[in-house]
């Protein structure tokens, strides 16, 4: 897994937020606030917003226009197989399941498709451990 936690951390420069949330005091707003203090663009992924962090949000992976290099997923693990065959659809080139976000049928599928997965860790804790 650390082999694709660099290639994700230096390869990728657009993270789709699945699940943000416009509240600053909740995990996925405050990790996506951190990947743009880091040069990444974050392209917000919830029905229910239309704007966070200054960034047009979408109400799903299948609306965002371009490429994505990751799709972070901020949702409850269940929902989580739905979203990766969107990932696929959309030729997604990472899958990050942040921490407490487990599916293990949802990873092996997405490898299954070449798209390396990051399950269960917080990919802002894995920037910081790299001075990143």
């Amino acid at each position: 897994m650390n082999a694709a936690i660099e290639r994700i951390l230096s390869e990728a420069k657009t993270v789709a937020v699945v699940g943000i949330s416009d509240k600053p005091e909740r995990p996925s707003h405050s990790v996506a606030r951190y990947l743009q203090a880091k040069g990444y663009r974050i392209i917000p992924v919830n029905p229910l917003l239309t704007e966070v962090l200054g960034e047009k949000a979408y109400r799903s992976l299948s609306e965002i226009p371009g490429k994505v290099d990751v799709v972070d997923v901020f949702r409850k693990s269940e929902e989580v197989p739905a979203i990766a065959e969107e990932a696929i659809r959309i030729g997604a080139r990472f899958f990050w399941m942040q921490e407490g976000v487990v599916n293990p049928p949802a990873r092996d599928r997405l490898e299954q498709a070449g798209i390396p997965v990051v399950m269960d860790l917080c990919i802002k804790k894995e920037l910081a451990k790299r001075g990143r």
